[in-house]
């Protein structure tokens, strides 16, 4: 819900830095492998209730996530592999978390990260079945131009997920009230994703053979 609004204003702060990177012969490919090697270290932070250091390796991996791609626009090297590879990363990051949490202290986190693991998978799964479709209908992306897909908005997107993330390291005694409340959240978002695309696509499809058949 936010990422468009957050977007316009980190762009322009991460661009310098890209622009340093490149020069250095750092590939974005390369920034996505490391910052999700750094993220991935919050799982064992987590485990063993370091909170302090799982908040910076999880902040740590996000600056990265968009340097990435602020590269790759610099660098005009923007790909498919590319978009692949990030967002395959991003979501295997997304799920360490809740992992981690539930390691800490199974009896009480147990439930709660399980709900926002199924959660993680609704919200992943109901955007990028659709932007399958959406390549294949060649939609444009009005908000997110910049991206390797489409993306189709909804109540929890990144920024929303980072929040959590933060405040989950700031507060673990309240894993589970904020794991309830934010899974909630995604199940709005699951439904109206599903909702709205299938609609989207059955309309698409119509025009497509209105068209066909003309």
């Amino acid at each position: 819900m936010l990422d468009k609004y957050l977007t316009p204003i980190i762009k322009p702060i991460l661009t310098p830095i890209a622009a340093a990177l490149h020069k250095r012969g750092i590939t974005a490919d390369q920034l996505s492998v490391f910052g999700f090697a750094i993220g991935m270290l919050a799982l064992p932070l987590l485990a063993f209730e370091l909170w302090s250091g799982a908040l910076i390796a999880i902040v740590c991996n996000r600056i990265f996530d968009g340097l990435d791609g602020a590269l790759a626009r610099y660098a005009k090297q923007s790909s498919s592999a590319g978009g692949y590879l990030d967002i395959t990363l991003d979501f295997l990051f997304y799920a360490a978390v809740p992992l981690g949490f539930i390691l800490a202290n199974p009896e009480q986190n147990a439930i709660a990260g399980a709900l926002l693991l199924a959660a993680f998978i609704g919200t992943g799964s109901s955007f990028l079945a659709f932007a399958i479709a959406a390549e294949k209908f060649q939609l444009d992306k009005p908000q997110f131009k910049y991206k390797s897909f489409y993306y189709l908005n909804g109540l929890t997107e990144g920024t929303e997920t980072i929040a959590l993330f933060i405040a989950f390291c700031i507060w673990p005694q309240h894993f589970v009230l904020l794991a309830g409340i934010f899974a909630t959240a995604c199940a709005i978002t699951i439904f109206t994703r599903i909702y709205g695309g299938y609609h989207t696509l059955k309309q698409l499809e119509a025009n497509t053979a209105k068209t066909i058949n003309r």
